[in-house]
């Protein structure tokens, strides 16, 4: 009996040694698969955090591109010239980057460039491919305001009832951290598409400035944005240069000093300049073009300032339109009529061309407008650039009546988007609306008098007058001044209205970018009433020569890729 209890006794031990044994092994085995998940887990969490790195660096690559992208004065020049920065590389703790920048095609005359990142961090590489464009605004700005004196400017307010259906921009007014807004704002207007500050949207103290306009943008506002570069002078002259030197040489005229010698007036009084005249001719756009015009320049009024050359923010005022006089003989003074197309040509780089477009270049100043063709029409695609001479005068557009482009509009008076049509005005120095004034009252031997605008009824010929409806159907870009109208800001002798002391209307179909305010109005008799729409045709490249000045680079419409390498 004795022997049957051990040895009963002596199985129950040997069984909780199996089972202890077995549970020992069920636990390392689950041990192990314990640590075989963590491992996995920890292997999973280092390779979605090193391609989360490798997806940051390549960002980070990108970022770098499109700023340095920003600092530059013309990126077809740049990459012309062979720049070491369109490539670099940058280090992380964990990670690195490579990046390039390169010209990609043309989409119609505007560039577009491509950026690649590749990004690395471990084992794992991602890559950013896009394809940017230098953004285009409607209405930009090197400064809202408007100069008043030599080294001084005043604020130009918006103000109630206007509606500003266009994108804006504006630059950050160089005046460190002020307590007041870069835009101007007197009561409710509306801003119906997106406004871009350059500057911050607080105050040093950390106050927010514009907490009580907010609801004003209906586009919504975006604080501390790149600069337009139509402030830098170099940036301009670089674009130029380039214009210049790819427009065919048939259409390049250099106008001195002494093309408007023993003519009329002072040499403080007379102005060179070139004459061009648009219009249609049995269904085809054609210009006239008269060289070596003299323009007999009168002393402005209280806003007919520029900026000097070499300085940001100094200011002189110069003389404005008064009329002017081409050589009566056509050797001295050439005139011809050509098809618009004639003036055709295209940018080329690394073996691609742009869309081809009109360029005409002026080394002097512009005046458009006629007698002859009353109401400028434009009939095909043409830039026309008004350059400064070597003596820093010049650089000057004078618009002389009104212009708009042929082919449909729609109903609010816009081109339509399939209408090819389009015309670019860019200037070294102002593109301002003339004020007409009365003609010579005896004539000049060897000159003849070269009329603008309209006449109003039996009124003497020599009294001249723009419509009442002046519309500029145009890309404006003026870089050493504002767009706007001469001759306005006095209480007596002030513009000559078409209608006696009814403000009269200056529409803008097309987009702005300048220096500097202009002012187109002033008082209640004083000058236009602005009414400016955005051609959105000019948002895709169709304005030839490629003219940009804004210092932000966007991913082109469905230009972003980025994808494991």
């Amino acid at each position: 009996m004795k022997r049957i209890l051990r040895q009963n006794v002596e199985n129950r031990k040997g069984s909780v040694l199996v089972m202890a044994v077995v549970a020992m092994m069920i636990m390392t085995a689950f041990g192990i698969g314990m640590l075989a998940i963590a491992y996995g887990t920890r292997q999973q969490a280092i390779q979605q955090k090193n391609e989360a790195a490798a997806m940051l660096a390549a960002e980070a690559g990108y970022e770098r591109a499109v700023f340095w992208m920003s600092q530059q004065r013309d990126m077809l020049t740049t990459l012309y010239t062979g720049s070491s920065d369109t490539s670099g590389t940058i280090a992380f703790t964990g990670a690195k980057c490579d990046y390039s920048i390169n010209f990609h095609t043309f989409v119609n005359s505007r560039p577009v460039f491509r950026i690649v990142s590749n990004g690395h961090s471990g084992q794992f590489n991602r890559t950013v491919d896009t394809l940017v464009v230098q953004a285009i605004s409607g209405w930009a700005m090197g400064m809202c305001r408007v100069p008043s004196g030599t080294t001084s400017t005043v604020a130009v307010n918006f103000a109630t009832g206007e509606i500003i259906d266009m994108p804006i921009h504006i630059n950050k007014y160089d005046d460190g951290w002020s307590d007041e807004r870069d835009i101007a704002i007197s009561g409710t207007p509306r801003f119906l598409q997106s406004v871009a500050m350059g500057e911050s949207r607080y105050r040093a103290n950390g106050t927010d400035k514009y907490s009580s306009v907010l609801s004003l943008f209906e586009g919504g506002i975006y604080f501390n944005q790149p600069d337009s570069r139509v402030s830098d002078e170099a940036t301009v002259q670089a674009k130029i240069d380039r214009f210049e030197n790819s427009t065919a040489a048939a259409y390049k005229y250099t106008l001195t000093a002494s093309d408007a010698s023993n003519k009329v007036g002072t040499s403080t009084t007379r102005y060179p300049a070139v004459q061009l005249e648009f219009f249609v001719d049995g269904g085809v756009g054609k210009v006239r073009i008269t060289d070596k015009c003299t323009v007999y320049a009168i002393t402005g009024k209280t806003y007919d300032y520029q900026i000097v050359p070499g300085s940001t923010s100094t200011y002189k005022t110069y003389k404005v339109y008064g009329y002017h006089y081409k050589n009566t003989s056509t050797a001295s003074s050439p005139v011809i009529t050509v098809p618009i197309t004639d003036t055709y040509v295209s940018q080329s780089f690394n073996g691609i061309d742009s869309e081809p477009g009109g360029q005409i270049y002026v080394k002097g100043n512009v005046i458009i407008g006629s007698s002859d063709y009353v109401n400028m029409v434009v009939k095909g695609k043409i830039t026309v650039v008004a350059a400064r001479c070597a003596d820093g005068t010049g650089g000057n557009i004078w618009i002389a009546d009104a212009i708009t482009v042929d082919g449909d509009h729609d109903a609010d008076g816009l081109p339509e988007e399939n209408n090819p049509n389009v015309l670019g005005l860019i200037a070294q120095g102002i593109v301002k609306v003339v004020n007409p004034r009365r003609g010579p009252t005896s004539p000049i031997s060897g000159l003849t008098y070269q009329p603008i605008g309209i006449t109003k009824g039996t009124i003497d010929p020599n009294e001249r007058y723009l419509p009442h409806d002046m519309v500029v159907e145009a890309a404006l870009i003026v870089g050493g001044g504002g767009w706007g109208a001469e001759y306005v800001g006095s209480t007596s002798d002030g513009r000559r209205e078409y209608t006696a002391n009814v403000m009269d209307n200056i529409i803008v179909r097309g987009a702005i970018t300048e220096s500097c305010r202009g002012v187109v109005g002033s008082g209640s008799s004083e000058g236009y009433i602005k009414k400016y729409y955005l051609d959105k045709r000019l948002l895709e490249g169709i304005l030839p020569g490629d003219i940009g000045l804004q210092g932000k680079y966007i991913p082109a419409p469905a230009g972003w890729h980025d994808y494991r390498n």
